[in-house]
């Protein structure tokens, strides 16, 4: 089992996963860190949980949207195969990695 030590509005939290999983979860968590340090600005330090919470909140806008994109994607050439499902979330997956990465701080 793997530990990684994420910061998030600057405080440090430890997580376990799976082997080989830190990389991705610290890339995570440091896009977390990025929406919580947006509301810091916008709005100060109104508590750790409301930032948290807010943060949570964007992000499953963020998902939503994708997943609507994706409904509409397969509503305008047919419903994939099945096995295309799984395909299809790898590929959100891999969005959601990808505007995490972005926002990654060096």
């Amino acid at each position: 089992m793997g530990q990684v030590i994420v910061k998030v509005n600057g405080r440090d939290f430890s997580l376990a996963c799976e082997d080989g999983q830190e990389p991705r979860i610290r890339r995570l968590a440091q896009y977390v860190d990025a929406k919580v340090a947006d509301f810091v600005r916008i709005n100060g330090q109104v508590g750790e949980a409301r930032l948290i919470l807010l943060a949570a909140i964007v992000i499953a806008d963020e998902l939503s949207d994708a997943n609507d994109a994706l409904q509409r994607e397969r509503s305008g050439r047919g419903a994939p195969p099945p096995d295309g499902s799984a395909s299809a979330i790898r590929d959100i997956a891999q969005r959601i990695e990808s505007i995490a990465a972005r926002r990654e701080t060096p």
